[in-house]
């Protein structure tokens, strides 16, 4: 599947099917994380992969969303250096760890699976379940499957209302 495909049907799955990700396909989800683009290349971020029934279960109960403990697999995206502010005053792990979150989305998708991005989640909770150092963010949640359902496609603004020419316009 072209990137473009990938893009149009990547959809919010919160329905997974209980089948196993084949190993080569979490590999090359993977490798998309590994391959992101980062500040100064610093890949400043870990992804946890969290298959145990028990944890996923916690997990799912940190964010309250009880769907996250029936995907195979949870994903979680950790900062290493949440504090790294960038000169134009935007925290580093918002942008790395979001680009190396979409990658990861994107190829699941280009490979059949679904993802779900989770902000809503209680941090020190999720720390707590995963072993995250204190001084680390956890930033994201993603639980990963195979869609059990075809999920509906989400409304989008029309172009000339979300890009503007040469300057800030309403």
């Amino acid at each position: 599947m072209d990137i473009y495909k990938a893009i149009e049907v990547r959809r919010s799955v919160r329905n997974y099917k209980p089948e196993p990700i084949p190993d080569g396909i979490l590999k090359r989800i993977l490798e998309a994380v590994r391959l992101a683009p980062s500040a100064h290349n610093a890949q400043a971020y870990k992804f946890v992969l969290v298959k145990n029934p028990e944890k996923k279960k916690e997990l799912a109960q940190a964010a309250s969303q009880e769907f996250i403990a029936r995907s195979p697999i949870v994903i979680a995206a950790v900062s290493l250096d949440p504090e790294h502010m960038m000169s134009n005053e935007v925290p580093a792990y918002s942008v790395d760890v979001t680009i190396a979150i979409d990658h990861l989305t994107l190829v699941a998708a280009s490979e059949g699976l679904g993802t779900c991005w989770i902000g809503a989640f209680d941090q020190k909770k999720a720390k707590k379940i995963l072993q995250v150092p204190d001084e680390d963010k956890v930033v994201a949640l993603l639980p990963l499957g195979f869609p059990a359902d075809e999920p509906r496609p989400k409304a989008r603004k029309k172009l000339e209302d979300i890009v503007c020419s040469e300057k800030f316009s309403d």
